[in-house]
């Protein structure tokens, strides 16, 4: 569910046009807000007769007074008095209880939102992401709404209402002077407040941006435990984990220090507009002008009108700050992916699984092209292999098939559908993949199995696994099929690995295989065994295989070798070898490599 759109200027001096976006949320539930402004209402309508309250229980306790009002008179004053506090507060807690769940909801659907939103982006944006600063944004920014939402609508609009109700109940009641001392408190206190937060806001700003860099370290190095450990880097890495945290503890200081300038000088502002209020109400009962009881008045709503104000300090103060929180969050939200869907997308039919590649050519940057005019064609239920040198473009055309990226020239056909008109989810839908890198789930293996199709069945699970040639070494293990593989499936060795994933794959069931140098990390035992198990689910599929060894697709239909980004050469494995070129050069040289290796 999308709510608005959040096109912002990162680092913008004034994010109050962030409010415009939480709207939606409030509409959504806006039967909810109206009963809790309801009984925002009653709670401050109950705070503003206490004061009167106050002041006819004084009056009446004078002399003369006293022997003149019934006793039940004067006992109502006092159950009144109870039940305007009681009022207050019941309300209140009333109010923020069932608008919990309307922050809670839009926590709720932001976090969703963002969650889809970084799935939705494309590959180059992932490539390039720090995971735990990006978390922390996330984190930051979801708690940013609710407090906004919450102290927003029931702190900031109700102190501003109840500050203009004080102003003129002592102007219609008491004269100018003390209207005229609440509204030029009022005012400086507000500009100063103001003033003071937009100062202070970039020393928030400078706060979190540390914060996400130390978490971002943490989590880099701890991701790559094994290496720290390889390289004995435990103190170089403990290093840079404290210079991340001098920068933070900086900030903080910075951030700490403001604030203390801060609250001092909303504290002088209260205290002056506080005594010039009591000194004036206490020169005019000696003046005789107004009674004891005026003077409780006054006093009273001068107590509840500077306690919200010195709060709603604090509640300004605390709204920039969740602007500054919510302000990464936005920007995230804000990030167009570079491959989108199709206005009208169709969904892709596979009914052969017939591919080509059409004169493609791709460079990740303008300046430097990695895949020039690339032209070649796999008929249904081929196998065929793309080989080449490192760096020649062989992953990139996975990357294209799956259209994690898009072609500058040219065109990627299934079954005679450009790829580019089909929906991103039918096209990733109809190709399964076994790649050179298998990356896990931190869960037990027959869950990482089912994450090919989560609404398998377990019998389905089971089968898949027994044609991965995985039911053997699952055999062995103490806890069986729940063996729990640790963080990225680093309890599993290579071939382990690689079996989880073509089970993953044959559960998937996809009409098209792609396999990206399934078994260039494997040694010839395991190699052999998933390469058996490769050609088993490849059959009657159309597959692409990309290989560095060339020994593993020797019984491909086709081979394409890829060199410098064009595709130089086509054939069986004999042929290319009869054309002594390219692909001959490559054969002899690993065939070389590997007699000295034996």
């Amino acid at each position: 569910m999308r709510h608005g759109n959040f096109d912002l200027e990162a680092g913008a001096s004034s994010n109050w046009h962030i409010l415009s976006h939480l709207w939606p949320y409030l509409a959504e539930s806006r039967r909810r807000v109206m009963v809790a402004l309801l009984c925002l209402l009653l709670a401050k309508g109950a705070i503003l007769t206490i004061p009167f309250l106050l002041k006819y229980l004084v009056d009446s306790m004078d002399g003369q007074a006293l022997q003149q009002i019934a006793p039940m008179a004067l006992a109502g004053l006092v159950l009144a008095y109870g039940g305007a506090r009681f009022s207050n507060v019941f309300f209140g807690e009333l109010r923020d209880t069932i608008f919990g769940r309307v922050t809670e909801r839009a926590m709720r659907r932001i976090g969703l939102q963002v969650f889809r939103h970084v799935h939705a982006l494309d590959l180059d944006f992932h490539l390039n992401r720090r995971t735990g600063g990006l978390a922390r944004d996330i984190e930051r920014g979801t708690t940013g709404v609710s407090f906004l939402m919450r102290f927003f609508v029931f702190n900031i609009v109700p102190t501003l209402f109840e500050i203009a109700m004080v102003i003129g109940i002592l102007f219609l009641g008491y004269g100018i002077g003390f209207a005229l001392i609440t509204l030029v408190a009022v005012l400086v206190y507000g500009i100063f407040s103001f003033r003071a937060t937009e100062w202070r806001t970039q020393f928030v700003r400078e706060m979190n941006a540390a914060d996400s860099a130390s978490n971002t370290r943490a989590i880099d190095s701890l991701m790559n435990f094994e290496t720290v450990k390889y390289f004995t880097n435990e103190e170089f890495e403990a290093r840079r984990y404290d210079l991340e945290l001098e920068r933070w503890e900086l900030a903080r200081r910075k951030n700490r220090l403001s604030l203390f300038g801060l609250n001092g000088g909303q504290a002088l502002i209260i205290a002056i507009s506080q005594t010039s209020m009591i000194g004036l109400a206490a020169h005019q009962v000696h003046s005789g002008l107004i009674t004891a009881g005026d003077f409780v008045l006054i006093n009273q709503f001068m107590i509840q009108l500077f306690m919200p104000l010195g709060f709603l300090g604090f509640v300004f103060r605390e709204i920039k700050g969740s602007l500054a929180n919510i302000e990464k969050l936005f920007e995230i939200l804000a990030i167009k992916a570079k491959v989108v869907e199709p206005e009208q997308p169709r969904t892709l039919e596979v009914s052969r699984g017939g591919i080509l590649f059409n004169k493609v050519s791709f460079g990740y940057r303008e300046d430097r092209e990695i895949l020039h005019e690339v032209d070649f064609a796999i008929e249904p239920g081929q196998k065929v292999a793309v080989v080449g040198a490192s760096g020649s473009g062989k992953s990139t055309l996975v990357k294209m098939l799956f259209r994690f990226y898009d072609p500058s020239t040219g065109s990627i056909l299934i079954d005679g559908q450009d790829i580019s008109t089909v929906s991103l989810h039918s096209l990733r839908h109809a190709i399964g993949i076994v790649p050179q890198d298998t990356v896990l789930f931190n869960d037990s293996i027959f869950e990482n199995v089912r994450y090919g199709d989560p609404e398998a069945s377990d019998e389905q699970v089971f089968e898949a696994i027994k044609l991965a040639h995985l039911d053997d070494f699952i055999a062995e293990l103490p806890e069986g099929e729940h063996t729990m593989v640790g963080e990225r499936g680093l309890k599993l060795s290579g071939g382990e690995k690689q079996r989880v994933s073509i089970a993953r794959t044959i559960l998937k069931r996809p009409p098209i295989l792609v396999f990206d140098e399934a078994t260039s990390s494997l040694d010839s035992k395991s190699e052999q065994a998933i390469l058996t198990a490769l050609r088993e689910i490849s059959k009657e599929h159309t597959s692409l295989v990309i290989a560095h060894r060339l020994s593993t697709v020797v019984d491909a239909d086709k081979i394409a070798v890829l060199h410098h980004g064009r595709i130089v050469e086509q054939g069986t494995h004999l042929e290319l070898l009869e054309n002594d070129s390219v692909y001959a050069e490559l054969w002899k040289a690993q065939q070389l490599k590997k007699r000295h290796v034996d």
